[in-house]
Parts: structure tokens; sequence; C-alpha cells
């Protein structure tokens, strides 16, 4: 079965990313890494020789691969990954972990230090939302509070 494998840009502190979701997500660990060569670069990229290309890595059993470039490319709101929590302690515990953008911050979605966008958000969502005034309420929040439901 084929699979499809988000790969992530970073501006060359892909190492130290990976590093930080491995030590967030349970079941999680680097698969492999590949480097950038130490011959046949351009002269723009001589100072990447030796270092990380790509990293491939684990997040609770989902595969990604970081790849270590430069700040061409930026993250943005437009792409996020969802994190299904069983409770409100699950909840906090990633909300604690990833969210350091508080301006980012609305109705469970937050930023990391890497620019990288999560939805931290509860496993049985779909039946909080046919709650009365679910809606409204979602929007009041930052960080999704299931009793506030």
């Amino acid at each position: 079965m084929k699979t499809i494998t988000p790969n992530l840009w970073f501006d060359g502190n892909a190492k130290e990313a990976v590093d930080f979701y491995v030590s967030v997500f349970p079941d999680s660990k680097v698969l492999s890494t590949e480097y950038y060569p130490e011959e046949g670069l351009l002269d723009f990229q001589k100072e990447l020789a030796g270092k990380e290309l790509t990293i491939e890595f684990e997040l609770s059993g989902n595969r990604f691969v970081a790849i270590n470039a430069g700040p061409e490319f930026k993250f943005n709101e437009s792409i996020s990954f969802s994190i299904p929590c069983a409770d409100q302690e699950e909840i906090d515990y990633y909300w604690e972990k990833l969210s350091t953008v508080p301006e980012s911050e609305q109705c469970g979605w937050c930023k990391d230090q890497y620019g990288l966008s999560w939805q931290i958000v509860p496993s049985n969502m779909e039946e909080l939302m046919k709650r009365p005034n679910a809606f409204t309420n979602m929007m009041q929040m930052k960080k999704i509070v299931i009793a506030d439901f």
C-alpha cells in the first residue's frame, strides 16, 4: 500500500525541529538521515556540505521528511496537522508543547516555534459541535476547552 509522506521545509534547523517533535509525540523516532555531499555543491550551497539534507521521521506512527534547506519557503496556515486528543489533559499537554505564537491561536489552532500550524482538538469534536451554541463557543476559544461546549 502506498502512503503519502509530508515533506517539511526547514530553514537550516531541520535536525533541531525533528528532535523537538520526536520528544513531544509518543511512539516517535528518527528513521534515517541523509547528508549534503562534500563535493559538487554550488557556491551558495558550500556551507551545507556534510550537514543534514533530509531526515525521515515518524510521529505517533505517521511518517514525515524534514528537508534542511534555506529561507526561501515558510510554513503558513494553509497547511496544518490535526491532533485528535482523548481528553482535556491531552489537549493541554500538546498546547503547552506546541503553541508559541499567541496571535495565531484560534479555536484549537496554534503555531509552533518553527512556524508549523497544528489543530489540537478533542477526538469527539464532531459530537461536541452538535451541542447548542457549539460553533459560537468554539470561535471564542483559543485552546479548546471541552467543558466550555
